[in-house]
């Protein structure tokens, strides 16, 4: 059954005792979303925000965005093996700890880009968006010049040195895409931007633990079926974001989870159909009035709407399988 998720602060505040009420249970830790900054975690680091939300009734089911993953592992560059072993430990911790899913990403340089963020939309609300035009006005990358078969060989070297001891902790990697989805950002390659790259990506090591983060937008952005996405990565999906964008991968906003362009009751018959089973959280809300919009996309009133309206969708696709 899917588990229905919300990303949550790593102290309890008014937004853990919202999700309860909500009946949600699972909570994704993201401190970079929710103005943390937390990119280094020690085994207690760990330990104690899941005692702590274990005490509150809350699973400790994802850790995503803040994971020890550096940018000389993303380009192969010399003090990688330094990096991966701490990225390996911290696996090991996450295993130990019971902590199931640990959401990474391949974005070397700029990663998640946006390039608006008070885009109106219905009654006033406010969404993020991206316009790769204005993006070019800024400056290249200081990685310098990287390839493409740079990065190739880098995931392969990562994943076939990590993905063991994954299968031994216990703990499932999902890849999130590239957000955007682009064959460039500021000059530097991107490779998680298809269905076709996934697949190669998963192919280098393949195992329930080498997985996707399977987040809606980011698909539709490549222009691809996303029902017909979910059904052909399968199993192979450790975790869900639900949500939805408007447009492509060189310029999108995002929208309602019910007013954009991909069938959501679709989306959910598949993730449903396919048997997922795993974490899946609502991504880029709209900001609501009365809302400062000071985190775009995460704030309280929206996430509300989108946990109600997956709900539904939930109900309605298990009540036709």
């Amino acid at each position: 059954m899917v588990q229905l998720s919300l990303v949550l602060p790593r102290q309890p505040d008014e937004r853990w005792q919202l999700a309860k009420q909500m009946g949600v249970t699972d909570a994704v830790i993201h401190p970079l979303e929710v103005g943390d900054g937390k990119t280094h975690w020690s085994y207690d680091d760990l330990l104690g925000t899941k005692n702590w939300l274990e005490d509150a009734g809350l699973r400790f089911s994802v850790l995503e965005g803040s994971v020890p993953l550096t940018d000389r592992v993303r380009l192969g560059l010399d003090g990688r093996d330094e990096d991966i072993a701490e990225f390996k430990q911290f696996v090991r911790n996450c295993g130990d700890l019971g902590i199931p899913v640990v959401c990474y990403d391949w974005m070397a340089g700029v990663r998640w880009a946006r390039t608006e963020a008070h885009v109106e939309s219905r009654g006033g609300s406010v969404t993020t968006g991206y316009d790769n035009a204005k993006m070019r006005d800024g400056p290249e990358s200081a990685a310098g010049d990287v390839t493409r078969d740079q990065l190739w060989e880098a995931i392969e070297y990562f994943l076939t040195e990590v993905v063991p001891v994954a299968e031994e902790a216990g703990v499932k990697l999902g890849l999130h895409p590239d957000d955007p989805p682009r064959e460039r950002v500021r000059g530097i390659p991107r490779i998680a931007n298809s269905v076709e790259n996934y697949d190669r990506i998963l192919d280098v090591y393949d195992s329930e633990h080498n997985g996707v983060t399977f987040c809606q937008g980011n698909f539709t952005a490549m222009g691809v079926d996303v029902p017909e996405t979910i059904r052909h990565f399968g199993e192979k999906i450790n975790f869900a974001h639900f949500r939805d964008v408007e447009g492509d991968a060189d310029r999108f906003v995002e929208t309602w989870h019910d007013d954009g362009p991909t069938d959501m009751q679709a989306a959910m018959d598949a993730f449903v159909d396919v048997g997922f089973d795993g974490p899946m959280r609502p991504d880029h809300v709209p900001t609501m009035a009365g809302e400062d919009n000071s985190n775009p996309g995460y704030h309280t009133m929206g996430r509300l709407f989108a946990i109600g309206y997956m709900r539904g969708l939930l109900e309605s696709a298990e009540g036709g399988a």
